[in-house]
């Protein structure tokens, strides 16, 4: 099905009427555009801005509840201001609950709390007939979501739930609990998110999404779906046709990499017809956070322009940004050029004109060594804040804290009480003081447990636990919010229940005990073999420690085929980062659950999940078994050894194939799915598959590093490809020990590249048992070491 356009909708809407192009507008009238708020923008906390073309639905914008707004200051950053005494409309809450649990809805009352702090919910009642009250409907739906974990003892996860396990009448609340949020800020969603957990999703898909980031307490959420509408706009304003921008722009794949300034073109061009459908996509997900009063975050324009840009606009100065991986960056428009405030308000106008208005923009300039040349980087922070601000007064800058970002230079230019750092590499290294290396600038604890999409299990929660409660008590604090940051999403649920528990949960988290509580709720029933299970887990991939990664590393059998392979990833752990005994003897556990608690998709996804990362961890024991039979020379070895790589290869390609979460199938039917025509479907599917294997072209893939850098145990793509690779290998590598000489070079750029460029179909749903699937993989594992 192809997403509605953003005429189409209803059958009611025309087309969204375009602004007046600011470049053809009288200089003094443009001085005062740049100057003042944009059309339609407010102030914080006044009335909706009036636009015609605008759904009314949608009108309370980021004012609603009033996440993200600038207020009163606070130690180490901005609170929310106090909120006024109001009500807001419960039903897209009770649309979210309706969705999330479908059977045990009707049970639950949803009250707006007037008189509650910001961010805080109350849940009380009686068997059948719970009760909460909440401050906005996402709090309502977070309420919702600490009953289900701390009173009913149901799991609904990022993937899985144990919901089938809830009896007919729900249990009452022994007492009122009444519960706040520690931190204002509680964001969501790396900037390559979109990129590497899905780029051609559907509106239902996102809209789980947003329902259950709400349940697990976040208030601030990425949204980058339909993000290169305004640009595509705007810049027909500034001397480029539409063909010319088609061509810039990259396929919806690649897009996350455009909008930090890494790339353009590639995977395109992309269809007006796509933009526009992918810029109605884009409002709905808005729509939906905004009625939830969640904040939906914007990215903001900070700069990036098509190339010849100052040569068609003799006010602008440009930066050539150089190289990224093998790709030439776009150019970065000086913001202190006139040209910058004429297209920064030209691009807010558009952004506005379909997306409304939000309080908090999403902006990380010179991402990963951008080059500044003569421009003066102080200088040129206030200008994109105060572009901002004209556009959206007071609204909130969003930068990523990654590498050497934000600089000091940038941070001396801005107004930090309008910013927030959302730091990547909380987890990551030692010795960190967030406050002296960002002189006292807000900031958002965050976590990048995921890189690329990579099926790993594992997360340093341990360090989350230790430095969340210090950071936030020092003397002199700026921590004011969490940041989930994972690369892709959907992996990994233990990680994102308990990182979002963090913003919650009054007292410090006790490791040991939530793990065991999760195990619990997590299939419904305690259960003694779930419980050891996750305490493996637990002491193993889940306790890794900071110093060097926040990832644990990632499967052989993904990896670009050699004898000294130590991972996929360029960029990713060369070793095992816990003991492989630990999700060993967690397989064992799981497949000893009581039958009756295996129904659940959650029970199903933790054993394929424990199933393929037990298996992924032997391919680091059976590689080198298998060099050194070939260096040996010895070929029945070496054939036995190969063999029994293959037939791994091959359960964890069927174990995989059972869960709906492992199918490449999905993830290439919804790229074909945006196509109008076979060419258009094919160019997606080319942008969806090479992401995942060569990247880019042969320049960023091999030069650049990024091959693999995306892989994925995922049923499809371990058999097409993956297991298709080693096998080329070990082919050459028999040939060569029969035959007594070197092995013949095999350009794997190449292999790749005819992979990504395939058309072949994959099952979209799962096939075979989970369980007998995963109980194949332990028999034939050797048993865990003590």
């Amino acid at each position: 099905m192809l997403a509605p356009g953003p005429g189409a909708r209803r059958g009611r809407r025309g087309p969204v009427p375009r602004p007046v192009a600011l470049a053809a507008l009288p200089a003094a009238l443009l001085a005062l555009l740049c100057a003042a708020p944009a059309p339609g923008a407010t102030a914080p906390g006044a009335g909706p801005p009036v636009q015609a073309d605008v759904r009314a639905d949608a009108r309370e914008g980021a004012h609603a509840a009033g996440h993200g707004k600038p207020g009163r200051p606070v130690r180490g950053g901005v609170q929310p201001a106090a909120p006024r005494p109001r009500t807001f409309d419960v039903a897209p809450a009770r649309a979210a609950l309706q969705r999330l649990l479908p059977r045990h809805a009707g049970q639950f009352t949803l009250v707006p709390d007037t008189a509650a702090a910001a961010d805080a919910f109350t849940v009380s009642g009686t068997a059948g007939a719970v009760t909460v009250r909440g401050s906005t409907g996402a709090t309502l739906l977070t309420g919702v979501g600490w009953y289900l974990q701390h009173v009913a003892g149901a799991d609904i996860g990022w993937p899985g739930d144990s919901i089938g396990m809830l009896p007919a009448e729900l249990p009452g609340v022994p007492e009122p609990v009444t519960r706040s949020a520690l931190v204002p800020h509680r964001y969501a969603l790396n900037d390559t998110d979109d990129g590497y957990s899905g780029p051609y999703r559907s509106f239902e898909e996102h809209q789980r999404q947003i329902d259950v980031l709400a349940l697990h307490g976040i208030n601030e959420v990425f949204v980058q779906v339909g993000a290169e509408y305004p640009y595509y706009r705007a810049l027909q304003g500034f001397g480029y046709s539409a063909e010319e921008l088609r061509r810039w722009i990259p396929g919806p794949g690649h897009q996350s990499w455009w909008l930090l300034q890494n790339l353009s073109g590639f995977g395109g061009p992309v269809p007006e017809r796509l933009m526009r459908e992918r810029a109605e996509l884009g409002r709905r997900v808005a729509d939906q956070l905004r009625g939830l009063g969640m904040t939906p975050v914007l990215p903001g324009y900070f700069g990036t322009v098509p190339p010849e840009f100052a040569a068609r606009n003799p006010d602008a100065a440009t930066v050539p940004q150089g190289d990224w991986a093998g790709f030439d960056r776009p150019d970065w428009l000086d913001p202190a050029s006139p040209a910058f405030g004429k297209l920064a308000a030209a691009y807010y106008a558009e952004q506005r004109a379909v997306f409304g208005d939000s309080t908090m923009y999403r902006m990380s300039p010179l991402h990963e060594g951008g080059q500044t040349g003569s421009v003066d980087v102080k200088s040129a922070a206030g200008a994109i804040q105060a572009a901002l601000h004209a556009a959206h007064p007071g609204a909130l800058w969003a930068v990523l804290g990654w590498q050497d970002d934000p600089t000091a230079e940038l941070l001396a230019g801005v107004d930090t009480s309008k910013l927030l750092i959302l730091d990547g590499l909380s987890d990551r290294y030692n010795r960190l003081d967030r406050e002296t290396r960002w002189g006292g600038a807000p900031y958002a604890m965050g976590t990048i447990y995921n890189f690329g999409g990579h099926t790993t299990i594992g997360a340093n929660t341990s360090v989350w636990i230790e430095r969340f409660g210090p950071w936030r008590a020092k003397s002199n604090s700026a921590l004011t919010g969490i940041a989930y940051l994972p690369e892709a999403t959907g992996t990994n649920p233990a990680a994102f229940d308990l990182f979002t528990d963090l913003a919650w949960e009054p007292d410090p988290i006790d490791q040991r005990r939530w793990f065991a509580d999760f195990a619990a709720r997590r299939y419904g029933r305690p259960d003694a073999e779930a419980a050891a299970a996750w305490e493996e887990l637990r002491k193993g991939p889940y306790s890794t420690s900071s110093g060097l990664w926040s990832e644990s590393q990632d499967s052989l059998f993904t990896a670009r085929p050699s004898l000294t392979a130590a991972g996929s990833a360029y960029w990713s752990p060369k070793s095992q980062r816990y003991p492989a005994g630990s999700v060993r003897r967690a397989l064992d556990h799981l497949l000893k659950v009581d039958p009756r608690l295996r129904a659940s998709s959650a029970y199903r996804f933790d054993l394929v999940d424990t199933a393929r990362q037990a298996l992924a961890n032997h391919s680091r024991v059976l590689l080198p078994k298998i060099k050194a039979a070939y260096d040996a020379g010895n070929l029945t070895l070496f054939r036995e050894l190969t063999d029994e790589w293959r037939d791994g290869e091959r359960k964890l390609d069927a174990v995989t194939g059972s869960d709906p979460n492992f199918l490449l199938g999905r993830w290439l039917d919804r790229a074909r799915a945006s196509g109008a025509d076979r060419a258009e479907q094919d160019r997606y599917e080319y942008d969806a598959r090479s992401v995942l294997s060569v990247w880019g072209p042969r320049g960023t893939s091999e030069g650049g590093f990024l091959h693999d850098y995306a892989n994925r145990e995922w049923s499809g793509l371990i058999s097409e490809l993956y297991a298709r690779r080693w096998e080329a290998y070990f082919d050459a590598l028999e040939e060569a020990l029969a035959g007594r000489t070197a092995p013949r070079e095999i350009d794997w750029h190449a292999f790749e590249e005819e992979w990504a460029r395939r058309t072949t179909r994959h099952p979209v749903r799962p096939t075979g048992d989970p369980y007998t699937l995963a109980a194949e993989i332990a028999s034939a594992l050797p048993a865990a070491a003590n």
